[in-house]
């Protein structure tokens, strides 16, 4: 991928984004039956509304006048609550009109969906990874305990990192994705971390995924 492209080129077409709200977003099609299974969001993490970020900031942690950051591609992904650190690789839309997942057979890895926005700029990135694989629990396993105002950190290629403070978690079926409140744009930089969630049946896989909403806060 040329990182150096014209930023006509670096921000989504909305006919691709129009594309990804109606057909939602897929990871594994065939999970893994994992003991237990990876943990669901727990009620009190629920959105609470579609907040105003603006006014969110004041009772957040975040810098005053946090500003958008220029465009830049992502490199890598921590979450520190669940100790994940994890490289990214770009991803785009698979044959069926689905966002892409990375590569299965590396469990730490994530995927940036690079047609869309990156993280830091104004609009809502979206960034994806497997709940498991053959082997058992993969990179986003554990999305789904994550709690308000914990972080997500975001390395770019420019050598910036755009910090997120979650603000929400919740589990939606895939045949009924609310794909305008997930990827829709608040005017403000946001962060999607979406993996497979809800329940599991080995012909059919997970019939839901879990989405983490997060706000930009700060940038270093």
């Amino acid at each position: 991928m040329d990182h150096n492209a014209p930023e006509s080129r670096k921000r989504s077409p909305w006919g691709v984004l129009a594309l990804v709200m109606l057909t939602g977003i897929a990871m594994m099609r065939n999970g893994v039956d994992v003991p237990l299974g990876p943990p669901q969001p727990a009620a009190a993490a629920a959105l609470d509304s579609v907040p105003d970020p603006a006014a969110a900031a004041s009772t957040s942690d975040s810098e005053p006048d946090v500003r958008p950051l220029p465009y830049a591609p992502m490199s890598r992904v921590r979450i520190p609550a669940l100790r994940v650190d994890a490289p990214v690789v770009d991803v785009g839309l698979d044959p069926d009109g689905w966002i892409a997942a990375p590569p299965p057979r590396d469990p730490n890895l994530a995927g940036w969906y690079q047609n869309g926005i990156a993280p830091g700029q104004r609009g809502t990135a979206v960034v994806v990874g497997h709940v498991d694989n053959r082997s058992g629990p993969a990179v986003f396993f554990g999305l789904g305990s994550l709690e308000k105002g914990e972080h997500v950190e975001v390395e770019r290629f420019d050598g910036r990192t755009a910090v997120f403070e979650i603000y929400g978690v919740e589990v939606y079926s895939k045949n009924d994705f609310p794909a305008a409140r997930v990827y829709g744009d608040s005017g403000h930089p946001e962060l999607r971390v979406i993996t497979c969630g809800g329940g599991f049946s080995k012909a059919n896989g997970y019939d839901g995924n879990v989405v983490v909403f997060a706000r930009l806060v700060r940038t270093r």
